[in-house]
């Protein structure tokens, strides 16, 4: 009997699926496959495909296991795509001359990216976002740029657009229809996605179109916009979309929709019953072409069920379009009917622009769930979206309705009914999570939680497994223990730590937005260089991104080091000059600092450069490390002091200044017993005795409010900085992600009595390691700011949210939130009423 073959043309996500698929029915074993591949590598995983400038490597990527071609027999030719097809002799033709005889053929050559048919779109300079290839040109044309330009604001068009930022290019998205993203979110999420896009420091330009991009000889120096404006350039990168590549179907006769696509039946039969397509390129049997990877999946096991059994009854007539996507660190989803399109449906709204989160849910009359838009924060979409189509147990304002805002009721999986499919990559069902007990067996045994990973969280909660105490889903340590892992191994790079250390599903993935923060402190926390530069960056929140506060209305604020409150009039006069020059509102603060609110971000720089001219340096109000060391005046003013306070908080300050941690640092020192400077209400505060020191540690002034515990007393200055040392680096060691010293020492085995064992006693051994590690930050210390401003590559990051980077746009009016208060003005009447 002869061997039959099956000749597969294309190995993408969906191909390597469909290779599976075939290996798990046993048809590989019983049949001849053959794989032609255009690109030089196997199949990658394209939706994480902007994880490569993030320190991913091409080989991260891929999604073929080792040895899965050799234990398959299977034959893959990469860089050797398929030219012709004889359908009449059966046989495929690739570009190197290989001729294969088939018996069945499967095209899923994908869809390739449209590239509007403007003049110039061929300079030197302009470059689409679709492969990996594609990405390391990107990447080397970038390195001469200064300005990128992004033609389409869809999901790769701001996935590009975040990576030319990563990158340090001055960054524009040109988005033709009136808002971003416009397939998957409607105006009111778009409107929030794109205050909060702005807000990170690109520009976007909706409504228009690209006419034409210019060119000086053959390089792209700009771009003509319909509106008759024009955009200086040096790259452009068109995400326009895309279109399903059916050019080989074209030409060997194959039925092909009116506006693209293959053919294919419900079981992806083409108009030749021995010819196959799925994925991007076929246009299913409801008329639709999908552009999502679930939809080829489905495709991908459809035809191997019907090559392991003829008789087989699957069938594909349609999927589920729902995304959930993280885009520049914003969270969009969408699910069902999310634009509202059913006739006689209602829209329950949520919006808050000042945090920027959008929930809109769509509903019937009779209370059916139709679909949904969340933007901003998409944590309930895994409860959401099995919801569909049923009504849910509680009115629906309650599943969009933030904690403490009218929202009682918290459905949680449970509530969830066995049919309602939890993984829509893999079609995987409630019920059929629920059959295993752990997450690992739940992938290996049904694919859940493989795919795009939306659904792993949910998976997770359906668990009857022991409570995990790993810091998130891709650790399965806690902060403590990756923290101990980095210092000992060396590690640098954070997809280093997430590809040897993290949980097996998380591997090759780009982590979530708990642990890269977490990882980012603990990088810098070892020293490990600039907090913004390479991959570091990616990992900030938005205070460090822009090294700065962000404020309730969109702008930051400023905040620069006085150390232990003394300051020269000369540096006064400066503070007061800069906030009267950029119109900003000023506070002094309670850790005896003055603030200076209302800068946009296009500001910082010029602002800092005067303050670092007049001798000032970051104050790191805006990251989780050393705030202030407040003080009295001390003996040198007060008639009850007994020791020079301002001295003393001053070399703290100075000797842990920029020291991160797992969360703010707060201290203070009193010269006295009268404790002015309120020392007992900080992480580690220092009162003054007759014979010398007395450090108290594991004190918050905030939310919980915690006194102090005495450490150790009548300390020499000496000792008192070798203790606080230890103290600091043994709770950055130790401590968990955002966790204050007073929550931390009160959870740490043996309390006090411990701490005080390792950091005054030694009884761990460590005191000496812990003083070299402090020893090496003190060394190594560098103002953030006056290394910003002396790197023109560093302030490319600073540009306005509203407009090009050169200058505000002159049609936005900004209002100060605050007027300065003019007491003068203010009386308070005996009947506690304010009276102007």
């Amino acid at each position: 009997m002869t061997t039959p073959t099956i000749v597969l043309v294309g190995h993408g996500m969906v191909g390597q699926h469909f290779l599976e698929a075939l290996a798990e029915r046993g048809v590989t074993g019983r049949a001849r496959v053959v794989v032609l591949c255009e690109e030089p590598r196997p199949a990658y995983d394209r939706v994480r495909l902007t994880s490569y400038f993030s320190g991913r490597t091409p080989d991260d990527l891929s999604l073929v296991e080792d040895g899965f071609m050799e234990r398959h027999g299977i034959e893959l030719h990469l860089d050797d795509p398929a030219e012709h097809i004889d359908r009449a002799a059966r046989t495929v033709t690739s570009r190197n001359g290989r001729t294969f005889t088939y018996d069945t053929l499967v095209l899923a050559t994908g869809s390739y990216p449209f590239v509007p048919p403007v003049p110039g779109r061929d300079a030197e300079g302009c470059f689409v976002y679709r492969t990996i290839e594609d990405l390391l040109a990107v990447e080397e044309y970038a390195k001469t740029s200064r300005t990128g330009v992004v033609v389409g604001g869809g999901l790769l068009g701001l996935e590009a657009a975040g990576a030319l930022k990563g990158l340090g290019l001055d960054t524009h998205v040109v988005e033709f229809a009136p808002r971003l993203m416009p397939v998957q979110v409607d105006d009111g999420g778009g409107a929030a996605l794109l205050r909060t896009i702005e807000g990170m420091g690109l520009t976007v330009h909706t409504g228009v179109g690209t006419q034409e991009i210019v060119a000086d000889g053959p390089a792209v120096t700009g771009m003509k916009l319909s509106d008759g404006s024009t955009l200086a350039t040096d790259l452009v990168v068109f995400s326009a979309g895309v279109r399903p590549r059916d050019q080989l179907a074209r030409d060997t006769g194959l039925a092909v929709g009116d506006r693209g696509g293959i053919v294919v039946d419900e079981r992806c039969r083409t108009s030749d019953p021995d010819v196959y397509a799925i994925g991007e390129c076929a246009l299913a049997s409801d008329g639709r072409v999908y552009g999502l990877v679930a939809p080829g999946y489905d495709m991908a096991k459809t035809v191997a069920d019907v090559l392991a059994d003829r008789t087989s009854d699957r069938t594909f007539t349609g999927a589920d379009t729902s995304t959930k996507l993280k885009l520049l660190g914003v969270d969009v989803a969408s699910f069902g009917d999310a634009h509202g399109t059913a006739e006689g449906c209602l829209d329950v709204v949520y919006s808050d622009s000042r945090s920027g989160v959008y929930k809109k849910l769509v509903v019937g009359a009779d209370g059916t769930l139709l679909g949904g838009v969340l933007v901003g924060d998409a944590d309930s979409y895994g409860m959401l979206r099995p919801l569909t189509g049923s009504v849910p147990p509680v009115p629906p304002e309650q599943l969009v309705l933030p904690a403490g805002a009218g929202a009682p009721v918290t459905l949680g999986p449970s509530a969830l009914p066995d049919e309602a499919v939890i993984c829509s990559c893999h079609n995987v069902t409630k019920g059929e999570v629920c059959a295993h007990t752990t997450l690992p067996e739940v992938k290996k045994c049904t694919k859940a939680g493989t795919g795009c990973g939306s659904c792993v969280k949910v998976i997770g909660q359906l668990l009857p497994q022991a409570a995990d105490q790993g810091l998130c889903d891709c650790f399965s340590y806690t902060r403590s223990e990756l923290y101990e892992i980095v210092r000992t191994l060396g590690l640098t790079s954070y997809a280093e730590l997430l590809d040897s250390h993290g949980r097996e599903e998380a591997r090759g993935g780009d982590g979530c937005e708990i642990c890269k923060p977490a990882v980012g402190s603990i990088l810098a926390s070892l020293g490990n260089g600039y907090i913004l530069d390479g991959e570091q960056g990616a990992l900030q929140d938005t205070n460090d991104h822009f090294l700065a506060n962000l404020q309730r209305n969109g702008s930051y604020s400023i905040v620069p080091r006085v150390p232990g409150g003394e300051i020269t009039p000369e540096k006064l006069i400066v503070i007061g000059e800069v906030a009267r020059d950029f119109g900003l509102y000023t506070k002094i603060t309670g850790g005896q600092r003055i603030d200076m609110f209302g800068a946009r971000v296009d500001q910082l720089p010029a602002i800092w450069t005067r303050l670092v001219d007049a001798g000032f340096e970051s104050g790191h109000a805006y990251g989780k490390s050393l705030r202030t060391v407040k003080s009295c005046v001390g003996q040198t003013w007060c008639r009850y002091g007994v020791q020079d306070s301002v001295r003393m908080a001053i070399d703290l300050e100075l000797r842990y200044r920029g020291l991160r941690a797992p969360h703010k640092l707060k201290s203070a020192v009193s010269g006295c017993a009268r404790e002015c400077a309120e020392a007992q209400s900080k992480d580690f505060g220092v009162i003054a005795t007759a014979n010398g020191w007395n450090l108290y540690v594991g004190g918050n002034g905030g939310a919980t409010p915690r006194h102090a515990d005495l450490l150790a007393q009548d300390l020499s200055d000496a000792e008192l900085v070798r203790l606080i040392d230890r103290f600091l680096m043994f709770y950055i060691r130790t401590a968990d992600r955002l966790e204050r010293t007073s929550v931390w020492l009160e959870r740490l085995e043996g309390g006090l009595d411990h701490l005080r064992d390792v950091v005054v006693h030694d009884s761990l051994g460590l005191c000496g390691e812990l003083e070299a590690m402090m020893a090496r930050h003190v060394a190594g210390y560098r103002d953030e700011w006056a290394e910003t401003l002396d790197d023109p590559d560093r302030l490319r990051r600073f540009v306005s949210f509203v407009n090009a980077p050169d200058a505000p746009d002159p049609s936005v009016r900004f209002v100060p939130e605050r007027d300065q208060i003019k007491p003068d003005l203010t009386v308070l009447t005996l009947e506690g009423t304010l009276a102007r």
